[in-house]
């Protein structure tokens, strides 16, 4: 592959994430994203195959995949395990505005592109799903429902996603992406019943 194809496919999946997380998939056309990108139309055919092919190589490309893939396969005490898969999570989330906000909007709307997003989701949630699972079986997270507490930790984990429209975080705009990593990890295992010394370990 010659430099400008790479240059210009590059600049296409620049153009449609900023797109598709300001205005939704479906409020973008492809001469948008062309104009966006300062490229010819019929070069969302020719690199991708259409609209749909840049969507799904949005994933391939700025979606953490492989690092969290790791994490999915790597072998963690359960603290450990949730502790790093929700720091990571959080920090992308922070670091990748727009590719979150693709992924909060797909999930919310429902669409048909919805099992690509889980697709790539599934993994990492799975992986949480077992750690909450082991760490109550080892009675090390004091949880009823494994299923209800996967729920809980995934919507703490993202909750800061909302914080941008809430009249209650005044105190929100000078936290730095580790700071509400840390502040994040240590709320969710405080809310599995972790006691500070496991916690530490």
């Amino acid at each position: 592959m010659t430099e400008p194809e790479l240059d210009i496919k590059t600049r296409i999946l620049l153009a449609a994430k900023k797109l598709f997380a300001g205005q939704g998939y479906d409020g973008t056309s492809v001469r948008q994203i062309c104009d966006e990108a300062g490229a010819n139309v019929s070069l969302v055919s020719y690199h991708f195959g259409g609209k749909e092919k840049v969507f799904e190589a949005l994933f391939e490309h700025f979606f953490p995949g492989q690092m969290l893939n790791e994490l999915a396969a790597a072998s963690m005490s359960p603290v450990e395990g949730v502790r790093r898969i929700v720091g990571q999570v959080v920090k992308f989330t922070m670091t990748d505005t727009e590719m979150s906000d693709i992924v909060q909007l797909e999930i919310t709307l429902r669409t048909h592109r919805t099992p690509t997003v889980f697709r790539f989701l599934d993994p990492i949630w799975t992986k949480v799903r077992d750690l909450l699972q082991e760490g109550k079986d080892q009675g090390i997270f004091h949880i009823e429902s494994v299923s209800y507490a996967t729920l809980q930790v995934m919507g703490a984990t993202l909750a800061h996603k909302r914080a941008k429209n809430s009249r209650f975080l005044a105190d929100y705009q000078g936290i730095t992406t580790e700071e509400l990593a840390e502040q994040t990890i240590e709320f969710v295992l405080r809310g599995l019943g972790v006691t500070n010394h496991e916690r530490n370990d």
